[in-house]
């Protein structure tokens, strides 16, 4: 028999996540949303306890550390693992901010492309790294397929020059792992990741972006101007796979990225949603579970519909989570996830705004920032089109070519 409720032995990793965002997450929200670029201080606090809890192994799966697919003999057992325990954590702490979420130390989207793509040598030499992730270019968005950085051999070190923007904690992270292609004439096959230390010669932050949301967290724009890492920063295999089977590598750390994406717009969903629920019982709006919203307030039937477009969007997080963990493979699966959960989050924050009216319009609440802040959730690791487009393919059995 099937069973939505959270899985047992999560439960106390889930709590522990709420009450962090809470006590320490939500007090300090406003503070760093004013205070653009300032790095949160209270967070190393934070980031130390999750350390110390992971490698105590407490906490598997604490955050976008801990999304690496098991590899073990598959037994035919059922597995509720790091990723579900991910995703779940995740949305608790988003419940307390978003932004201070992307914040913490060594809890990078580079973290998850580390855990996807390299081999063992490289997870146990890149494994103490906060790692941020540069895909995005001026002229290439949601298409990583059109990168243009490029990444050329030389002796024992790759030279990696171009232009990376939007690439989040780009500037705060130890180190960056960049997408970069060996050989623009042969496409996708020849994309590759590469792990860039900060501090390397070639290497240079040219900006911070000033953003609608998230603003704790800091959005960097970089250049790599004949910046040289040594040939064994390139995560995974260096064979240049004429079948695209390089690339679709590289393209699995957004199965494992696009749920953690899932989890961060159902937490910031969820905050707008009970902070809502109590600013209209305060108003003297009640809403009625045991009753149809036709027959109730308008408030309330809106109320009711948020809820249950809330709760499609978390049992898609929640599956797409549970198949990685089983080794199932998850890529429609996790686009689903992340393009129901991107615009449900964007919706229900930008309703509950309306239903609170200048309340919910006002500095007095965390609901007019919980608005901006939703919005990049349905923009990067892949727009709301972009989503679509992957499922699409998928369901109609389509390669890209044949469905652009």
């Amino acid at each position: 028999m099937i069973s939505l409720d959270d899985p047992k032995k999560l439960r106390p990793l889930r709590d522990q996540a709420h009450q962090v965002a809470m006590n320490m997450l939500r007090p300090i929200s406003r503070k760093y949303d004013r205070a653009e670029h300032e790095y949160p201080q209270e967070l190393d606090l934070l980031a130390a306890m999750i350390d110390g809890l992971s490698e105590s192994g407490a906490s598997s799966g604490a955050g976008a550390s801990g999304v690496k697919r098991d590899d073990s003999e598959d037994d035919g057992r059922v597995r509720n693992g790091t990723n579900l325990a991910s995703v779940m954590s995740i949305a608790e702490m988003c419940w307390g901010d978003v932004a201070l979420l992307l914040s913490l130390p060594r809890q990078g989207l580079g973290n998850s492309a580390i855990a996807s793509v390299a081999d063992a040598e490289q997870q146990e030499r890149f494994g103490g790294l906060w790692a941020s992730m540069a895909i995005t270019e001026p002229d290439t968005g949601s298409d990583s397929a059109n990168i243009r950085t490029t990444a050329t051999l030389d002796g024992d070190e790759y030279v990696i020059n171009g232009e990376k923007i939007y690439v989040t904690s780009g500037e705060r992270s130890d180190a960056v792992v960049v997408w970069a292609t060996l050989d623009r004439s042969l496409g996708r096959a020849a994309i590759k990741s590469f792990v860039v230390p900060k501090g390397t010669p070639g290497m240079t932050v040219e900006r911070l972006e000033h953003k609608l949301g998230i603003r704790a967290s800091d959005t960097a724009a970089i250049r790599f101007d004949n910046c040289r890492v040594p040939a064994a920063n390139l995560l995974g295999s260096p064979e240049v796979d004429a079948g695209g089977q390089g690339f679709a590598g590289a393209m699995a750390t957004f199965d494992n990225t696009r749920p953690l994406v899932a989890a961060m717009a159902v937490g910031c969903a969820k905050a707008s949603l009970d902070l809502t629920r109590d600013l209209l019982e305060q108003a003297g709006v009640a809403v009625d579970y045991d009753r149809p919203g036709l027959v109730q307030s308008a408030a309330a039937a809106k109320f009711l519909q948020m809820e249950a477009d809330w709760e499609g969007a978390r049992l898609l997080m929640l599956q797409a989570a549970w198949m990685a963990d089983n080794r199932k493979a998850n890529a429609m699966e996790a686009s689903m996830a992340k393009a129901k959960a991107g615009r449900v989050a964007s919706d229900i924050t930008l309703s509950c705004v309306e239903l609170c009216g200048a309340v919910g319009y006002s500095e007095s609440e965390l609901l007019e920032k919980w608005a901006r802040d939703s919005k990049i959730l349905d923009i990067f690791e892949g727009t709301q089109q972009i989503q679509q487009l992957i499922v699409a393919r998928r369901v109609l059995g389509l390669s890209s070519a044949e469905l652009k």
